[in-house]
């Protein structure tokens, strides 16, 4: 009996769109389908990375289109469309730009890929998820927010950085929102097992810490059109590897509550969960201090706020 291939579809043909296909066509994670409501983009772009293959050594196949039947079967659903994040524009202007967006997509996941993990990148990312969620009815194992990987990342990028060591021995995470009311868990944080605040002055850390909160508009500001997306690309094409591989990883993603951490309201919020072949697996309980509970009660007041203005999209 012929392997079946895995199926990854990527909603929207932007930087972040076309990066996730880059990364999980390299990795060769399955057989990767994109999709915007801008065909040509899609399909040209798809083109692109398929001419890179016998340079790369890589099997998928990429494939570009604007129709929703072609995403049927997918095993994990990646949506990155939207309208990125414009300098000076707070994530919460995105909602209603975003929503209506989310909404269609929905729409056609839920019709042509009814079986697939969704995995929400676009802005302000737990809203989003949480509408995703909403809209197509999903059991919350299978749809996932991405924002917890790639803050995470850039928490650990920017240790590694300060202590000039390799970051392939940082690990740190960051909980709660893709917002300016993250919560880095400092405490958690160390190099080869050596917990951050031994190797580093408590100024230092809250260096890293705000510029960690701030590397999203860090970097829009530089780019002044747009917004981050290699690390976001790979942030969403980790937690895809981990289900298609039933890694069991434990990675920091958005999901949605039901009595953990004190959260019963069912908001997404970036927790440390167990990511396999069932998708979201089950939540580490966290032992927090005072102080981490009360920033990750902000964190979670933060969400329920932007949730709020959904009321409003029709």
């Amino acid at each position: 009996m012929a392997h079946k291939r895995n199926k990854i579809a990527v909603i929207g043909a932007g930087f972040v769109g076309s990066t996730t296909a880059h990364w999980a066509a390299q990795k060769e994670l399955g057989d990767v389908v994109v999709l915007d409501v801008n065909e040509g983009a899609a399909i040209g772009k798809s083109l692109d990375l398929a001419q890179a293959a016998p340079i790369e050594m890589f099997d998928s196949k990429i494939t570009g289109t604007n129709k929703y039947e072609d995403i049927a079967g997918a095993d994990v659903v990646i949506i990155t469309a939207g309208m990125p994040r414009k300098p000076g524009m707070s994530r919460d202007e995105l909602i209603g730009i975003n929503a209506k967006i989310v909404k269609d997509v929905c729409e056609g996941v839920k019709k042509h890929a009814p079986n697939s993990f969704v995995i929400v990148v676009c802005n302000p990312m737990d809203v989003m998820a949480f509408y995703a969620k909403q809209m197509l009815g999903f059991p919350r194992e299978r749809v996932i927010g991405m924002g917890g990987c790639l803050d995470s990342a850039r928490f650990r990028a920017f240790i590694a950085e300060e202590l000039n060591v390799s970051v392939k021995d940082v690990t740190g995470i960051v909980l709660g929102n893709h917002g300016d009311a993250m919560v880095p868990m400092v405490r958690m944080a160390s190099v080869s097992g050596v917990p951050l605040m031994d190797l580093l002055p408590a100024e230092k850390i809250a260096a890293i810490v705000a510029r960690t909160k701030q590397a999203g508009a860090e970097i829009g500001g530089h780019l002044k059109t747009g917004s981050a997306y290699y690390a976001p690309s790979r942030g969403a094409v980790e937690m895809a590897e981990a289900i298609l591989k039933d890694q069991k990883r434990i990675l920091p993603v958005a999901v949605e509550l039901t009595g953990e951490f004190g959260v019963s309201d069912k908001m997404m919020v970036g927790v440390l969960a167990k990511i396999g072949g069932k998708g979201m697996e089950g939540i580490v309980d966290i032992k927090m201090n005072a102080d981490e509970k009360a920033e990750f009660a902000k964190s979670v007041d933060a969400v329920r706020a932007l949730v709020a203005g959904l009321k409003n999209v029709q």
